[in-house]
């Protein structure tokens, strides 16, 4: 994928920057780690530090520094969680902020405007996240609403340019909830209107893991395959290999970040709680083979301490960790791609994947004490 600030290989992970910093990380580390695209928010960046200061900066990238590609979500998923808060209505959607409680209006023209000036490489249209569950009949409503959304957005985004001088990116979002038929009806209009590549939205919301990917592999059935697919919010590394296997892109999430500052880290043998006790006098690399900063400066002992005395550092590293591993792992994954050895690669990836380390760690020692 080609953008102004640079190629995205694909399949790719991008490390989620909701208000134009990704949590507990610098923009040089980022860099360090592999990181190839960001994700920001509209909704966010437009209620703080709002557009017109980072129109003044000369938009998002030059604002927080960072010279690779930026995708920005429409902040719809945002704004539709504010359920006590706001109102829909064909025009666009009414919501008090959750910041001060002050009321604003988004409507697909005006969220576009928003992108503009935030200056995003990828711009998303404004849509309507169905919770689940919810009646078949209020996502068909709700989905016919996006569409529509949808066609104005496009007609906006054509009409208009960009503010920096480099060329901006529209993507359409298929809705339909957990309905194959709602489903179909919305990626097959989404695709007719030529977007330039189209977003899963509203899964990984609380239905089964095998729901979603049935979602997933139908609505890429029916995208085009020239342009790149992105499955919104998911998810952990084995939702992001089961998904790139169904066709999927493009991925973002917190959970890696999230994880991070609470301790929970990924390796190449499993997952870890750096806080367990089996760390304590563990003075080696979270994971041998990860070649992160974290894990060629640092042994998991002194992570651990970092952890139980409540040190900023131990965030930043284990953030640091994670991105790497999440960024190793779709790495690996184009290159089995190009080997055509994908399922094989995968299915021995997803064993290691489903045993915590430290259950495996636990085990030994009790069959080493028996």
């Amino acid at each position: 994928m080609e953008t102004d600030h640079g190629f995205v290989e694909t399949p790719i992970f991008m490390p989620v920057g909701t208000q134009g910093t990704v949590k507990a990380i610098q923009q040089r580390e980022l860099n360090e780690v592999g990181a190839q695209i960001i994700l920001a928010n509209s909704y966010h960046l437009y209620l703080r530090p709002r557009t017109e200061i980072l129109q003044d900066a000369g938009g998002l990238h030059r604002f927080m520094n960072w010279q690779k590609p930026i995708l920005t979500d429409s902040g719809g998923y945002q704004v539709f969680s504010l359920t006590e808060l706001r109102t829909i209505e064909e025009e666009g959607v009414k919501f008090r902020s959750h910041l001060d409680g002050s009321e604003h209006f988004f409507t697909p023209e005006g969220v576009v405007q928003i992108q503009r000036a935030i200056g995003s490489d990828i711009v998303m249209v404004l849509d309507e996240c169905t919770p689940y569950p919810c009646e078949e009949e209020y996502a068909k409503k709700s989905n016919e609403l996006t569409l529509r959304w949808a066609g104005r957005s496009r007609e906006e985004f054509a009409r208009s340019e960009g503010l920096y001088g480099f060329t901006q990116a529209q993507f359409g979002i298929v809705q339909g909830s957990v309905f194959p038929e709602i489903r179909t009806h919305s990626a097959q209009v989404v695709a007719g209107l030529s977007f330039d590549g189209y977003a899963i939205g509203g899964l990984a919301v609380g239905e089964p893991a095998e729901v979603m990917y049935e979602m997933t592999g139908l609505v890429t059935q029916i995208l085009p395959t020239e342009k790149p697919r992105y499955l919104m919010g998911v998810g952990t590394p084995e939702n992001l290999l089961e998904s790139i296997e169904r066709g999927v892109d493009m991925f973002d999430c917190v959970l890696p970040t999230r994880n991070a500052r609470n301790g929970m880290l990924f390796t190449r043998t499993g997952s870890i709680n750096i806080r367990n006790a089996v760390h304590k006098n563990r003075f080696e690399a979270i994971d041998a083979e990860c070649p992160c900063y974290t894990c060629k400066n640092f042994d998991a002992a002194y992570l651990r301490h970092l952890f139980l005395a409540k040190e900023i550092l131990g965030l930043q590293l284990a953030t640091i960790h994670n991105l790497a591993f999440y960024l190793w792992l779709m790495r690996d994954a184009r290159a089995a791609i190009l080997d055509h050895t994908y399922v094989v690669w995968k299915q021995e990836m997803l064993k290691t994947l489903q045993t915590s380390n430290d259950q495996r760690k636990e085990q030994i020692t009790k069959e080493t004490a028996v």
